[in-house]
């Protein structure tokens, strides 16, 4: 039987922090069904797609279980000491100005995505504060073991460098996106790269979001750097003109090309600069 640490300080700003809580979690290999459960999650990952079940098997069998609830802050302490894979649920990762309280979010992960992946390559900490969207149920490893596996098992990196890669291009479009476009075009870019790829949308043509069909104006509002005044009238807007579709409080796309102008409306202003310079 293995042991846990968990416990929850409240900060002055009212929100709970996932610090440590001392319970016993039984090791992955005693619950076949969780374990199966799992290896079904990460399999259909990017992180882990393609590698071979008994290396799966192997890495699975280091691992326990863990749980937040909804709500939760997590302090960025504990992605020093495991490394924590997602199995249900999403996360908000974000930074934040402790001093004005204004906050940017630079990833929402859902299941099978691994939380602060740079942790596997070097010890500095990192400034990032991690909510749970949901009730998430998680599987976590020492920090020092998840290295070792991957020194082991080099294959790995043929889904470890471009799934880093990936997330570096996140950046880079967030990072273009609040320095070259207006809000109006940041959100529309934004609802468009959350479009469930490949879904064959239905015969009115609705086209549903994948990780923040569901999110307040406040939570849209963070991810492009902005606040929930401004992206309420903006999906006010677009709802009036048809664009979008709200559906049992989820956001859903009624008309794809006009939300893709919206986001090419900016690209066409810069065309037009640079053709009359």
């Amino acid at each position: 039987m293995r042991q846990d640490f968990r416990m929850e300080s409240m900060h002055n700003d009212g929100c709970f922090f996932y610090i440590a809580n001392r319970r016993e979690i039984p090791a992955m290999k005693r619950d076949p069904v969780y374990f199966n459960q799992c290896k079904e999650v990460l399999s259909r990952s990017p992180l882990f797609a393609g590698l071979a079940e008994s290396l799966l098997d192997d890495m699975l069998s280091l691992f326990r279980r863990d749980t937040w609830r909804r709500g939760v802050h997590l302090d960025p302490d504990i992605f020093q000491e495991r490394f924590f894979l997602l199995i249900e649920g999403r996360l908000e990762v974000m930074r934040i100005n402790p001093q004005t309280g204004r906050s940017i979010t630079l990833y929402i992960l859902g299941p099978g995505d691994g939380i602060d992946m740079v942790t596997l390559l070097n010890t500095k900490p990192h400034e990032m504060i991690s909510m749970a969207l949901d009730d998430v149920a998680l599987i976590s490893v020492p920090i020092g073991a998840a290295r070792d596996w991957i020194d082991r098992h080099p294959e790995f990196n043929r889904n470890f460098l471009p799934y880093l890669g990936e997330q570096m291009r996140q950046m880079e479009d967030l990072v273009s996106d609040l320095v070259l476009h207006d809000t109006m075009t940041r959100l529309a870019r934004l609802i468009l790269r959350h479009i469930v790829p490949h879904h064959p949308h239905s015969d009115d043509g609705i086209y549903r979001l994948k990780l923040i069909h569901d999110l307040h104006d406040e939570g849209l509002a963070r991810m492009v750097g902005s606040v929930r005044q401004v992206v309420n009238r903006h999906l006010q807007h677009w709802r009036r003109q048809g664009i979008l579709h709200k559906q049992k409080f989820q956001i859903e796309v009624a008309d794809l090309e006009s939300l893709q102008a919206c986001a090419d409306e900016a690209k066409h202003y810069v065309e037009q600069r640079r053709k009359t310079t």
